[in-house]
């Protein structure tokens, strides 16, 4: 069975793709994710607030020693083998790049506007095919809904203006108006939206009072608030659709397909059962796929989206309706 897909104006070879992860952290790890049938992977994410804390500690240390006390000036000299965070996250992307056959996208996780996007020029220098840009922002009571999206799409057209290769951007459920928001970013040059990005809820210990961050892996249920949003927006965009969050297996992925993604990207099951659930998986699609015969996989993608459904209103406010009643 033929499941080459393309995503970011990528060919890949398969639709699934290991989301940002521990995973990528390790070379040999990612080559039997990639020796299981990866199509890419994602890496994982180089953080706004590490970069600009380590900017400012050099900037500290090396710049203002000499304040008050001249003859410090060379006291701290930097160490030819010192390394940032944005150091050793270059050298991975070389390794990876060099160890590994499949397209390789670094992931950017930042919270504002600003000179951190800059570095998005050197990740592409660094040989990563595409970025990742997850934009993790909580509002506050005095940010409009507008304001929080703008933020959004400034960020987005401040990257674009550095770098040359692919962008897609991570995006939550919790907008007024998400399709509103896609085709804003669409229009400011994005190649494409991940959805969805799952944020991890802190939890109060009743002994401590502490608030404590708290790690629950996706559940397969979760994939159908995806698989809602891809296929609506399915065939309404010009740019290509990730699912993630929620996709354990077969089922999960050819649902998302089917409305209308691209790739699936996949972690939890990875991280639970290893790589393996990659082969898996695309044994188990290409066995269905054949049974329902069908030529190849991109016969199938957005086949079933809101535009091609036989009921259209079922992907709306109709099977809200309906749902009760039953």
């Amino acid at each position: 069975m033929n499941l080459e897909t393309t995503y970011l104006g990528l060919p890949l070879k398969s639709p699934l793709v290991p989301s940002a992860s521990p995973l990528s952290r390790d070379l040999d790890m990612a080559r039997r994710l990639e020796d299981a049938g990866a199509a890419a992977l994602v890496m994982y994410s180089l953080f706004e607030e590490e970069v600009l804390a380590e900017e400012e500690q050099l900037t500290g240390l090396m710049d203002f020693q000499d304040l008050g006390h001249g003859e410090a000036d060379s006291y701290l000299p930097l160490h030819p083998d010192y390394k940032t965070g944005l150091d050793e996250y270059l050298e991975q992307l070389q390794a990876l790049k060099s160890a590994l056959e499949i397209p390789v996208i670094a992931s950017l996780n930042g919270a504002t506007e600003g000179g951190w996007v800059e570095h998005g020029r050197e990740l592409e220098q660094a040989g990563a095919d595409a970025l990742e840009l997850n934009i993790y922002f909580l509002p506050t009571a005095e940010d409009s809904a507008e304001v929080v999206e703008d933020r959004y799409v400034n960020i987005l057209r401040q990257l674009k203006e550095q770098v040359g290769i692919p962008v897609t951007v991570k995006l939550s459920p919790y907008f007024t108006s998400l399709g509103h928001l896609v085709r804003q970013l669409e229009t400011a040059g994005a190649d494409g939206v991940v959805l969805f990005n799952r944020f991890y809820q802190p939890d109060l210990d009743l002994e401590t009072l502490d608030v404590q961050p708290e790690l629950h892996l996706s559940h397969p249920y979760e994939s159908l608030l995806r698989m809602h949003w891809i296929g609506r927006l399915y065939e309404k965009v010009d740019l290509s659709l990730a699912a993630t969050g929620g996709i354990h297996g077969a089922e999960q992925a050819l649902k998302m397909l089917m409305a209308g993604a691209s790739v699936t990207h996949m972690c939890a099951a990875l991280l639970q059962r290893g790589p393996d659930v990659i082969t898996q998986t695309l044994d188990d699609m290409s066995r269905w796929l054949e049974e329902k015969e069908y030529a190849s996989l991109r016969q199938l993608i957005g086949s079933v989206c809101q535009d091609h459904a036989i009921d259209p209103e079922a992907w709306d406010r109709v099977n809200y309706i309906k749902t009760l009643r039953s």
